[in-house]
């Protein structure tokens, strides 16, 4: 049954010089694996004069004061999160093959079925396996392609001001219904009142299906920006059942894909070009 409790650690409290684990079991009625396991994939967090933030450790004595803080969904922990696959091994930052229904975020339930907690669990690199993962980017929890993942704070902060400063192209592959434009198509309408800026073009039109394979540039990075303009202007993503026509039960999948990245990296200043491989690129 999903729980959410909030407990206050105070010096009145009986709860002051014990452990996290304990102290979720006599509230809960949990047992301590089950809790200890939910503490891992992320459903604890843990409020005090640093602020709120995450805690995995089920020995951990909270300070007091503090607030504790439980988000237990037996649904989202029982998820298994699917593979993403290593495409580019930098050293200070890696870049990844993002799977549908792998997530670029957490929610305050947990975080395990995301992208950079996968890499931190799994220890997938053959040097240096251990390395903290930060989020740079995001992709659509139903959209596919090339995520950028740094390994230190500071190579994350370069990558994320190339993305500010629109100094990193990304683009994008979509197959949508209808035949599209031959010549180019500036969608610019607005997002949430927020600007946003995407340009289209056609790379092949497949007329036994009527849908078309579109290559997808972005300036702006607005929450799901592509699927919104193309559904506005009469193309709507195959297999986009929020902006488009496709049912909720529909089998093909989103059929949106991040298919390149380039920019100059920003620790050795070179010329970077990331493309999927053909096997994982949309096929009309």
């Amino acid at each position: 049954m999903k729980k959410e409790l909030h407990i206050e650690i105070t010096e009145d409290a009986p709860l002051q010089n014990n452990k996290v684990v304990n102290i979720l079991s006599e509230h809960t009625k949990l047992s301590k694996q089950v809790i200890k396991q939910a503490m891992k994939k992320g459903a604890f967090w843990l409020e005090d004069k640093k602020g709120v933030h995450r805690l995995r450790r089920a020995d951990t004595m909270p300070p007091c004061p503090s607030t504790l803080h439980f988000y237990y969904d037996p649904d989202i922990l029982s998820r298994e999160p699917p593979k993403p696959i290593l495409l580019a091994d930098e050293k200070d930052y890696s870049v990844w093959i993002k799977p549908p229904e792998l997530l670029s975020q957490g929610s305050k339930w947990g975080d395990h079925c995301t992208i950079n907690r996968w890499i931190e669990s799994n220890q997938p690199f053959e040097i240096q396996p251990q390395r903290n993962c930060f989020v740079i980017h995001r992709l659509d929890k139903a959209a596919t392609g090339l995520m950028l993942i740094a390994h230190k704070k500071s190579t994350a902060a370069r990558l994320s001001a190339l993305f500010e400063n629109r100094e990193i192209t990304k683009k994008y592959q979509v197959i949508v219904e209808g035949e599209f434009p031959k010549e180019t198509l500036i969608m610019d309408s607005e997002i949430n009142k927020k600007s946003a800026y995407s340009s289209a073009k056609m790379i092949e039109y497949y007329v036994e299906k009527n849908r078309s394979l579109l290559e997808v540039d972005i300036q702006t990075g607005r929450k799901h920006q592509i699927r919104i303009h193309l559904s506005h202007a009469g193309y709507p993503v195959v297999g986009d059942s929020l902006h488009g026509t496709s049912p909720k039960d529909n089998t093909e999948g989103l059929q949106l894909t991040a298919h390149s990245l380039e920019f100059t990296c920003p620790i050795t200043q070179k010329q970077r070009l990331y493309t999927l491989p053909k096997e994982s690129q949309l096929k009309l």
